[in-house]
């Protein structure tokens, strides 16, 4: 079959009817939805810098404390592939706007109090808010012109390193000169302007995924999840042979193992599985672990080193400021290499520039590992491994979408997203154990040794070396025509379970749904029922 023709998932029905809500001011959908991406990713890491003071300021223990990020990643990580999957069943947009109004009512919870059990529900609502990023990129896939639609994803999927390096300098400016409740009434403001700005310029996908919502599914995938992160992120503090931490572990493995084998029997799977089990898919998803995991060591490690005293022998006693200010040329990297990025995928396909960003954060960990002693080097080095997330973040979108249907854009994205959570999880553990076991006495108080953060290197170049080495093994081409249609092996089946667009309207890259339908730019016969046309496709595979 040739690449231009959208071959669909197994046993897939597409259907065409007028759903779509225009906006205003379309042109301006691709800006909206990056600086929704780079708000969501600044709530992610706003409160790290907080961190040493909340027992202070709120009179709790250290151990709640750090519950303002690991609650932040386990309801990003339970709601970015369920809010994907609802998105592509009831609209992108509108479920968008919804996850950015609970950013907003996050934020305001934690800007009027200081009571800890609120700050933490405030900060998982926070949390919640990432599934912004996989429903961003399906709506850009779904609107623009295949031409277009490489450096959109690439520079929405590049936001959430973007923000992660912009939102530490900004917190501890903050922090240093202001009440700290101010940094969540701003965030609850630019989240109200999001909201505004989307409704305003980004128009609703005219795309749906037909059949039931999977409930069930849902609840089992949130609870493996949840078990799985609290052992990883409290195993430290629990002790990793605890009961607790073993406990977790195994339920995970349980709970992952029936909700599987429900998966596999559900005719509309929250996460479908055989999809997801494509060599494209998977090696994809594991390598978006791997990246996670090497690019979140690079954000953990920079500020803290630079931040230890001179006694050390090679800290550089920076402020807070200073040291959060180290990763934000790194931020600045991201913006201008996404869309080449874009550029190297588009021509020698994203598989290369996965290869390439796994290559350059490498290299950025080597360089890290022998300049430890000077700030501009630490600077330069933590900036390579910066451009080289850049990069991987750009082709990890384009990755999936060529293996998946596009009914399932959004949900498969906010898989891949899920996963990168999960990579950056265990890399916190790992960074955690390395530094908290390899110390030494100085200056009165306990701190890593430099042989510490230099292990922290190595095993960070080492995930990177393994998403290489998985990126090598993804099958091969380049992307034809990247956007809303797809092509097994390109660009990925088109119409699992059903895709309802507008009758009549282009979407994505050439594909018309509706009267006089065309399907990959080639007439195709359909039959109409109750004024709906509905397509019938061949099996694919």
């Amino acid at each position: 079959m040739p690449a231009d023709i959208p071959t669909p998932a197994s046993g897939t029905t597409a259907t065409a009817t007028a759903t779509a809500a225009e906006a205003p001011h379309p042109r301006f959908a691709v800006g909206v939805l990056a600086f929704c991406g780079v708000v969501v990713a600044v709530m992610q890491t706003i409160v790290v810098p907080l961190l040493p003071h909340i027992p202070a300021l709120t009179g709790a223990t250290p151990a709640a404390a750090s519950w303002l990020v690991t609650v932040t990643l386990l309801t990003g990580a339970v709601f970015t592939p369920v809010l994907g999957r609802v998105g592509d069943m009831y609209g992108k947009r509108r479920v968008l706007v919804a996850s950015l109004l609970v950013l907003v009512v996050g934020s305001v919870l934690c800007a009027v109090s200081s009571h800890i059990g609120v700050l933490i529900t405030g900060r998982a609502l926070q949390g919640a808010a990432l599934a912004v990023l996989p429903l961003g990129i399906s709506i850009l896939r779904d609107e623009l012109p295949p031409e277009r639609v490489l450096s959109a994803v690439a520079l929405m999927s590049s936001t959430l390193g973007i923000g992660a390096a912009i939102g530490l300098p900004v917190a501890a400016l903050v922090v240093e000169n202001f009440d700290w409740h101010t940094m969540f009434w701003v965030s609850g403001a630019i989240g109200v302007i999001d909201i505004v700005l989307v409704l305003w310029c980004v128009p609703e996908s005219p795309l749906r995924t037909r059949g039931r919502f999977d409930a069930l599914g849902a609840l089992g995938l949130s609870g493996a999840l949840v078990c799985l992160l609290l052992a990883v992120t409290q195993g430290a503090d629990w002790g990793w042979t605890s009961a607790r931490t073993v406990g977790l572990l195994v339920a995970a493995v349980v709970v992952a193992l029936i909700w599987g084998a429900y998966e596999l029997r559900v005719v509309s799977p929250m996460v479908d599985l055989r999809v997801s089990a494509r060599p494209a898919v998977l090696l994809t998803n594991i390598a978006a672990l791997l990246i996670g995991f090497a690019f979140y060591a690079n954000s953990l490690v920079t500020a803290q080193m630079v931040q230890e005293p001179k006694e050390t022998g090679y800290g550089l006693g920076a402020s807070l400021v200073v040291s959060g200010l180290c990763l934000l040329p790194g931020g600045v990297m991201m913006v201008v290499l996404s869309p080449v990025s874009a550029r190297i995928s588009a021509k020698y396909g994203p598989k290369v520039s996965l290869a390439l960003a796994a290559g350059v954060i490498g290299s950025g960990y080597v360089v890290r590992y022998f300049t430890s002693h000077n700030l501009w080097l630490i600077i330069g080095g933590a900036t390579v491994v910066a451009s080289g997330t850049a990069i991987a973040y750009s082709a990890l979108p384009a990755l999936v979408m060529r293996g998946v249907p596009v009914s399932e854009t959004g949900a498969a994205n906010g898989l891949n997203t899920l996963m990168r959570s999960i990579g950056q999880a265990f890399c916190s553990a790992t960074v955690a154990a390395v530094l908290a076991n390899i110390t030494f006495r100085v200056g009165g108080r306990t701190a890593p040794t430099l042989h510490a953060y230099q292990l922290v290197f190595l095993i960070a170049a080492g995930a990177a070396l393994a998403a290489l080495l998985v990126t090598l093994c993804l099958p091969g081409g380049r992307t034809p025509a990247p956007g809303a249609t797809g092509a097994t092996g390109e660009m990925g089946a088109v119409g699992a379970v059903g895709v309802t667009s507008e009758a009549g309207r282009t979407v994505g890259a050439g594909r018309t749904v509706g009267a006089g339908t065309v399907e990959g730019n080639r007439d195709v016969p359909g039959d109409r029922k109750d004024g709906v046309r509905t397509m019938p496709i061949q099996e694919g595979t």
